[in-house]
């Protein structure tokens, strides 16, 4: 086991804060911060910027220039070593002639996992791997989830009375939690690389499901799951700026021709009963590239997805308002009948935003 000084641990926590700076724009490639130290001082830092820009390693060594000879470098995910939009950040390290590098985590890719550090090893670098790699992971959890399961992260967001409902029985909703609530859902989109919802929420909401952050052009991939293509061509969401897709099992030709002249893409699910097969979803998601999906959507399709474990996060926010009995709940559960079904879920994160409480936690399981 490798002993790390109080530097060491000083120097990947501000390449962890580099890497973070990424949050909403390397989709979708991973966060990635580079820090090189020679002689107790950064000579050069960096980190990923945007996707086909350089990585974090060729910043920081374009920053340092002459002084990466002998330096050591902390580096949140290992180097690549294959040709990809840019050449391999491995070779970049050889050949800028560091003596060290200190890797807080592997590439989860099984397809480069290892090579990285196998080509700095062979040239005479010293390698060393694991220096707060907890940190490292969760600041990329979709990443690393679609590069061993080939899925996405999923994250609900969910809003909700203290006395745990969503809406009253007319289904009005507008609006539970504080303006400082509802722009922190903003920032969560803004760092996911899809929002996905069901149909019956277009149809009741009418949403827009995009990203209102000033400075900010990306919009994320907007999915709407719609088993009998019942999405009608004037929604809203299909004329703000972005992609839609439409995952359906539906066969109705006039339906899809209807939605594709509204600018929606469709996309067909294999494998359906009386309904979209969320899991296929998610593979058809992991395909298209997805890391990160951000769930907004009503009490059955959000109740499904955790029925079938396949939510990872959930994000409740929490307002301090009661709406009674008669009320809509969060999620529709029926399956779920005695103690031993229910859902063990671990608080990661309790935090005041506005006047509401936002609860993040992490599904077992």
């Amino acid at each position: 086991m490798t002993d790390y000084s109080a530097n060491d641990y000083d120097y990947m926590a501000r390449a962890l804060k580099l890497a973070a700076k990424g949050l909403y724009t390397t989709h979708p490639n991973p966060r990635v911060g580079c820090v090189l130290v020679k002689a107790g001082e950064i000579v050069g830092e960096g980190w990923h910027e945007y996707a086909g820009g350089p990585h974090a390693e060729v910043n920081a060594l374009q920053m340092a220039g002459e002084q990466a000879r002998g330096a050591t470098v902390y580096l949140t995910l290992e180097p690549c070593a294959h040709e990809g939009r840019t050449p391999p950040c491995a070779n970049a390290l050889i050949k800028a002639g560091v003596s060290r590098v200190l890797a807080a985590m592997q590439d989860p890719n099984p397809a480069v996992a290892g090579k990285g550090f196998g080509l700095l090893r062979e040239a005479g670098i010293d390698v060393s791997i694991g220096l707060l790699q907890a940190e490292a992971e969760a600041l990329n959890p979709g990443f690393i989830k679609r590069m061993r399961y080939g899925r996405p992260y999923v994250r609900h967001k969910l809003a909700m009375s203290l006395d745990g409902r969503t809406a009253m029985a007319s289904g009005e909703s507008k609006w539970i939690t504080s303006n400082e609530a509802r722009l922190d859902v903003h920032r969560l989109r803004a760092q996911s690389d899809a929002i996905l919802t069901g149909v019956g929420t277009i149809l009741a909401d009418d949403p827009n499901l995009t990203v209102r952050l000033e400075g900010h052009e990306r919009q994320p991939l907007r999915v709407v799951v719609d088993t009998n293509l019942s999405l009608p061509p004037e929604a809203r969401i299909l004329s703000q700026p972005g992609r839609v897709v439409v995952m359906t099992c539906s066969e109705s030709s006039s339906a899809r021709v209807a939605l594709e002249k509204a600018g929606a893409e469709i996309v067909d699910i294999p494998y359906c009963s009386s309904q979209v097969d969320l899991a296929a979803v998610l593979d058809q998601l992991g395909e298209l590239g997805i890391n990160e999906v951000f769930v907004e959507t009503g009490a059955t399709l959000s109740g499904a997805m955790l029925r079938d474990r396949l939510s990872d996060e959930l994000i409740i926010y929490v307002a301090p308002s009661l709406m009674g009995d008669k009320a809509r709940g969060l999620f529709r559960l029926p399956e779920l009948e005695t103690m031993d079904q229910k859902i063990e879920l671990d608080i990661l994160d309790l935090r005041m935003v506005g006047k509401d409480i936002r609860v993040t936690a992490k599904v077992k399981n």
